[in-house]
């Protein structure tokens, strides 16, 4: 009997023969769903408050896709063998993250424009061209990869082989532009901390208040866990479909989604209407000459 035939488990169709080879555990990815959810209900009531309609683009849309994969998964644990599910969890699981890297994309900019475009390499503008447009790259290749694998039959090894190399791409160059995106955030934050030491900011702007200093520790854990993430990503996909390490599923719960779950609350306890005002649009920020209608871009 072919494993195409299986819809369901049964002594022809054990659980074994599934890529996962396991029924995905209910109570760990119940709770993941509802932290997203919750997440996600709270991007939009902080967004609307502090304006902040690009950031609200990423982690609500990250938020929304995490949710949607955690459905797909707890519908597996009742069936392992749904394919909808499984495609479903597949493609929304592998492209959230970089939604929700998207946010923290945006981020910089707004910091060199509040503590001053003089100590950054290129004009703040450019970091949301360079690093979302990297970005959404990454996601078209991961979105390409992952309709090729859910539209590929468990058979049809060459598609699937396809599909799960453009994934692998895709999240390799997000890894890349993480790396890149960390370098520059360092440097620029270096010669801030440079010029602090050498009395270069004085009155109002050399006290940066708690609040913001929150904000950028909380989007800094994040940036780490959502690296996190991606990395552990690279060897999973790279052992194929049904790979020891795609059969971890506590391994896959860490590594995955607490990394992310830890990522949306960090950044959703933290979110700019909350600690860091200015990034909301049409407020101005401290160095900025920018027009007010840019400054949310």
């Amino acid at each position: 009997m072919s494993t195409r035939d299986c819809t369901r488990i049964t002594p022809q169709c054990p659980v074994e023969y599934t890529i996962y080879g396991y029924y995905p555990n209910l109570p760990g990815n119940v709770i993941l769903c509802v932290v997203f959810g919750i997440c996600m209900v709270l991007q939009v009531g902080l967004s609307i408050k502090g304006r902040t309609w690009t950031w609200l683009v990423g982690l609500f849309i990250g938020c929304a896709i995490e949710f949607a994969g955690y459905i797909g998964r707890i519908m597996m644990h009742s069936n392992p063998w749904n394919d909808i599910a499984f495609k479903q969890q597949i493609i929304c699981l592998i492209l959230a993250p970089s939604f929700v890297n998207g946010g923290i994309d945006l981020t910089l900019k707004h910091l060199v424009l509040r503590f001053g475009p003089q100590y950054s390499l290129i004009r703040p503008a450019m970091y949301t061209w360079v690093f979302i447009g990297l970005d959404a790259v990454s996601i078209l290749i991961q979105a390409a990869g992952g309709g090729m694998a859910a539209a590929a039959s468990i058979e049809n090894v060459s598609l699937l082989n396809i599909g799960n190399n453009l994934i692998l791409a895709g999240i390799a160059l997000q890894v890349a532009q993480l790396v890149a995106f960390g370098i520059v955030s360092l440097h620029y934050a270096y010669n801030v901390y440079r010029h602090r030491k050498l009395g270069a900011f004085d009155g109002a702007d050399a006290v940066v208040p708690g609040r913001l200093k929150y904000f950028v520790s909380m989007v800094a854990a994040a940036y780490f866990l959502i690296l996190i993430r991606c990395i552990y990503r690279i060897p999973e996909m790279s052992g194929g479909w049904g790979s020891e390490l795609q059969r971890d599923e506590p391994l896959f719960l860490v590594l995955d989604g607490i990394t992310v779950a830890i990522a949306c609350i960090a950044l959703t306890v933290a979110h700019p209407a909350l600690c860091f005002p200015e990034m909301g649009h049409g407020r101005k920020l401290i160095f900025t000459s920018e027009p007010e209608s840019d400054v949310e871009k």
